[in-house]
């Protein structure tokens, strides 16, 4: 069902902070011609936790009637049980091809507890899920397994880095779904996943979320590309000049995972506006240096480009 670099658009606002439906179709649309593998819509990079319910609805239908069926789209939720339950409801009656379940807010959790909430909101929808394994939602092998089995869990998705245990919930969920012939995903959801991903692909995790697809999909599917065919000189070149200086920058402020997309879709044309409180817009120094990491990026990518051509 999903393949490829996965798009995590941005929410973006007016000057009034409030939801800006004409960019966010912009933005959308120049994302999908870009070509990723699904669109997943007002989930952490979208400012899922800044979002109200009718807002959460009305964000998804413009994402469904943009892509218009050229990929899958899926849809946060998450929060309290009740408001998991809400908006996963809302995904499905403004046309999500399914969800990305987000941790449940604040609380910490046994995996027991936390794969009792997955099974309550699969319950109340039919819409595929993918189980988000992050924060203070954290699964164990006993629980994945659990939630694995459920019919309309297709995926599991790792933001902790623990690869410790991720890598005993891959194989142990393999194993466990063997007999049954489920295909079940697996995706690297960290900020920034190509840094780990050769780690990630080491383990069995191939599909990945993709931050920079928002603002640089050129670089973001470059970099797929040369980890699909094995160009270690590319991979390490924009690992290098692109993505790790990018981390060292987002790693600067916390919450910065999410402005330094937003402003760098402002920077590539689509005025994506202010991020939503907590959360706190780049400084103008930090501005400057997202352009030039990302120019620094495109350096690499046009160096490669013209070797090959001349190959």
């Amino acid at each position: 069902m999903l393949n490829g670099v996965l798009f995590f658009p941005v929410t973006p606002f007016d000057s009034n902070g409030e939801v800006d439906y004409q960019r966010l179709a912009e933005h959308i649309d120049r994302g999908v011609a870009a070509g990723p593998g699904g669109v997943f819509v007002a989930c952490g990079t979208g400012e899922f936790h800044a979002l109200g319910l009718a807002e959460f609805g009305r964000i998804v239908q413009c994402a469904v009637d943009t892509v218009a069926g050229r990929v899958p789209v899926f849809a946060g939720a998450g929060g309290s049980l009740v408001q998991a339950r809400e908006f996963a409801a809302s995904a499905k009656e403004h046309g999500a091809d399914g969800i990305l379940l987000l941790p449940p807010y604040l609380v910490t959790m046994p995996p027991a507890g936390l794969a009792e909430y997955t099974r309550s909101v699969a319950a109340t929808t039919d819409l595929p899920l993918i189980v988000y394994n992050r924060g203070n939602a954290v699964f164990d092998e006993a629980a994945a397994i659990e939630v694995a089995k459920l019919p309309t869990v297709i995926g599991f998705k790792d933001g902790t880095g623990d690869l410790d245990n991720v890598s005993r919930i891959v194989i142990s969920v393999k194993e466990a779904l063997a007999d049954s012939g489920k295909e079940f995903l697996f995706f690297n959801g960290l900020p920034t996943a190509e840094i780990t991903q050769q780690a990630y692909r080491a383990i069995g995790v191939t599909l990945y979320s993709s931050a920079t697809f928002a603002f640089a999909p050129e670089l973001a599917l470059a970099f797929y590309n040369a980890l699909e065919t094995d160009d270690a000189e590319l991979t390490d070149a924009l690992l290098r000049d692109f993505f790790h200086p990018l981390v060292r920058l987002r790693n600067k402020v916390p919450g910065y995972a999410v402005s330094l997309v937003k402003h760098g879709v402002t920077m590539e044309g689509i005025d994506a506006g202010p991020v939503r409180a907590p959360l706190v817009a780049l400084t103008a120094e930090h501005q400057a240096e997202l352009e030039r990491i990302t120019a620094a990026g495109r350096s690499v990518l046009a160096s490669s480009l013209a070797a090959n051509a001349t190959a």
